[in-house]
């Protein structure tokens, strides 16, 4: 009781403090208003409601007229039961009339109780009883008649979107009582009984029915929600089949507690072409301008089984790239797939230079190169834990030559791998989430493979957001080849692991660190190759700072290396960037500087565009 008191009476002194404010003074050809003694959402209602300004003399005569009445309705509207209004209106033959308002508020009226009751159903409603305890309503706020209307309105919302169609009112009142300038809320609602989601039917799809109904995440009869249809309507989306989704409640058609869906589908084009233009700027040793052209060419639904393909032409100068993908749905169109999977694509690794005796240094003369060939066969599936998990089988050729020798070694890899993605939130920023990465591919002479291989990897990425506005990105990359200490040069540079660049360190360029070894060529020069090596350990940490909520600025360091039993050598570098937050996702310009320079490394600084999400 005291702690009301003192709030009553602090409220009181607040209101005495502003009586003489002025909040506006608006004017046009006809009238002048002056309106003293509110301030804050009290002025902009009371503005509210006095409403727009005369256009006449009429007009004018019943603005001043009415203006007491209309002041007087929005104090009552914002719990202030004992206001006073003073007008002066001063007339002018050539000029526009005054009126002068003079508000005294008064003492506001405080809530004493809230009495919210539900019955039925919706009683026992987790969702509900989440709502009621997040209500930001107390006893000793100032009564607002707008957010207590609000309330009602969330109250029906919630019980519309969970299904309580009979939902009803008993009591919906304010009690004021303005001796004691006190006022209480009682909300009786009746929920009735929860309606049911009923047969689920789809017109518009060409797709066999089978197929359709495995996308339905909910079982028949389930209880009704807006949440269930809403995961429907993505689970069409997902699947790329089809152009316009529309999922539709058939209300007016309840069969007894059964509410009929019906869905109407458009599917997409039968193929669509999509044409990319870009440029890999200063992201090789040379610094030098890459540009790029990539074809893509997509057919979403090839037959009634929910076949699909993508097949992507990219050229670049020395890196061409072929790859096509066909899709099979197995046992879910979504989270059971077969990919059938064959590429051709040239890439270029590490660091090549030859050692200049005058200059008493290394020159670059170019990058490891790399033909690949190869042919794939994968099984994905999303388990129910949310874990996506993969096992495969890849066969593959790569040609390269490395300290003068030819190879061109075959490999046979099964693999198989786990990861999981969690956001705290679905948007393409998400304020929190983790990343998780394991995979294990295995390679064998007997099963057609050049060497014996096992490949181990690991991935993880946590994002967290602290006061709003203060963001921690960081990461940690970790992979170990398993194989005898001969048999390194002949596999792959595609399966070696190297550093360097926007997704590892940053201040240097793409695949550009690493173990090295040096040689002798025809001409007699010392050659160093970057050739990477055996093992990796890459790992980051980010802060970044939204200066609004779509621009932020960032800070971070990186460190690690790709290294071998006998070159172990941790490389560093920090850096800055701006990040625009886009509708498609996050656009990022970040400069990064290497702390360390080498024989092999005599550019430590990168400037990376990067776009999309981080998870």
């Amino acid at each position: 009781m005291l702690k009301s008191l003192l709030r009553v009476l602090t409220t009181s002194l607040l209101l005495i403090g502003v009586t003489s404010v002025t909040f506006s003074v608006q004017a046009n050809d006809w009238l002048t208003l002056k309106i003293n003694g509110v301030e804050g959402s009290l002025a902009r209602n009371v503005k509210a409601h006095l409403g727009s300004l005369p256009d006449s003399s009429v007009q004018r005569r019943a603005f001043i007229f009415n203006a007491e009445d209309n002041i007087e309705a929005a104090m009552h509207s914002m719990g202030y039961y004992h206001s006073k209004v003073s007008q002066n209106v001063t007339s002018h033959d050539k000029r526009p009339w005054v009126l002068t308002l003079d508000i005294d508020a008064g003492k506001p009226t405080l809530i004493s109780w809230i009495d919210i009751q539900v019955k039925g159903e919706m009683r026992n409603d987790p969702v509900f009883e989440k709502w009621l305890s997040q209500l930001n309503v107390r006893p000793g706020d100032r009564l607002n008649h707008g957010v207590y209307e609000d309330i009602k309105a969330q109250l029906l919302t919630l019980a519309l979107a969970r299904g309580y169609f009979d939902g009803k009112f008993d009591l919906s009142q304010i009690a004021v009582d303005r001796d004691f300038n006190t006022a209480k809320i009682s909300l009786y609602y009746d929920s009735g009984k929860r309606y049911h989601i009923g047969k689920v039917s789809f017109t518009g799809a060409t797709l066999e029915p089978r197929l359709l109904e495995q996308l339905i995440p909910f079982e028949l009869d389930a209880p009704y929600s807006t949440g269930n249809l809403g995961q429907l309507n993505r689970q069409l989306l997902d699947t790329g089949y089809f152009s316009n989704i529309k999922v539709l409640p058939l209300v007016d058609q309840v069969e007894g507690l059964q509410v009929p869906v019906r869905v109407e589908l458009s599917s997409r084009p039968d193929h669509s072409i999509e044409l990319g233009l870009g440029a890999d700027i200063g992201n090789t040793v040379d610094n030098n301008l890459e540009p790029r052209v990539r074809v893509t060419w997509r057919t979403p639904q090839i037959n009634r089984y929910g076949h699909s393909q993508e097949t992507t032409a990219e050229w670049s100068p020395d890196k061409p790239k072929f790859l096509t993908t066909y899709t099979i749905p197995l046992t879910h169109p979504l989270d059971d797939q077969l990919k059938i999977r064959m590429g051709m694509l040239r890439d270029k690794y590490g660091v090549t230079q030859v050692y200049d005796p005058e200059e008493r240094d290394f020159n670059n003369t170019g990058q490891l190169e790399a033909s690949k060939m190869m042919f794939a066969l994968i099984r994905q599936q999303r388990l129910q834990s949310k874990w996506l998990f993969n096992y495969s089988a890849e066969v593959m050729r790569e040609d390269y030559t490395q300290s003068g020798v030819d190879y061109d070694p075959r490999f046979v890899l099964f693999g198989t791998s786990l990861s999981k993605t969690t956001r705290g939130d679905n948007s393409l920023d998400p304020k929190s989430g983790f990343f998780q990465f394991y995979s294990l591919e295995y390679a064998d002479p007997s099963l057609g493979s050049e060497v014996r291989l096992a490949r181990l990897q690991t991935k993880f990425k946590w994002i967290n957001t602290f006061f709003d506005k203060h963001r921690i990105v960081s990461r940690l990359d970790m992979a170990a080849n398993l194989t005898s200490d001969g048999s390194l040069e002949s596999i792959p540079p595609s399966l070696r692991y190297f550093a360097g660049g926007d997704q590892s360190i940053r201040g240097y360029s793409y695949n550009e660190l690493g173990p090295s070894i040096d040689s002798v060529n025809d001409e007699g020069e010392i050659v160093r190759e970057v050739v990477g090596g055996r093992y990796l350990m890459v790992g980051s940490i980010e802060y970044q700072y939204y200066v609004t909520p779509t621009w932020r600025v960032a800070t971070f360091i990186d460190a690690g290396n790709a290294f071998d039993v006998n070159q172990i050598e941790l490389i560093t570098s920090v850096g800055a960037g701006i990040h625009w937050i886009s509708p498609i996702g996050p656009v990022k310009l970040d400069v990064g500087i290497g702390l360390k320079e080498t024989d092999t490394i005599s550019r430590p600084w990168r400037i990376h565009i990067t776009m999309g999400a981080e998870l």
